[in-house]
C-alpha cells in the first residue's frame, strides 16, 4: 500500500487495521485523550464569552 501526502480517512483506517491489536489500542487511547482535551478546551471557551466585550478593546489602542 502506498501512503500519499494527504491520505483519506479510508486509507488511514486500512493502515490502522493492519497494525497489531496492541498498536490499535494505543492509537485509540491517544485519539480519545486528544479529543477529550479538545472538547474540554471548547467547553471552557464558552465560560469566557463575557471577556469578548468590544468596549474593552479601548485598552488595546
Amino acid at each position: 500500500m502506498t501512503i500519499t501526502l494527504n491520505p483519506t480517512v479510508e486509507e488511514i483506517r486500512k493502515i490502522i487495521f493492519q497494525l497489531p491489536i496492541q498498536d490499535q489500542i494505543f492509537l485509540k487511547e491517544q485519539l480519545e485523550e486528544k479529543l477529550e482535551t479538545l472538547q474540554m478546551m471548547q467547553l471552557a471557551e464558552t465560560g469566557f464569552t463575557e471577556w469578548n466585550d468590544p468596549e474593552e478593546d479601548i485598552y488595546n489602542e
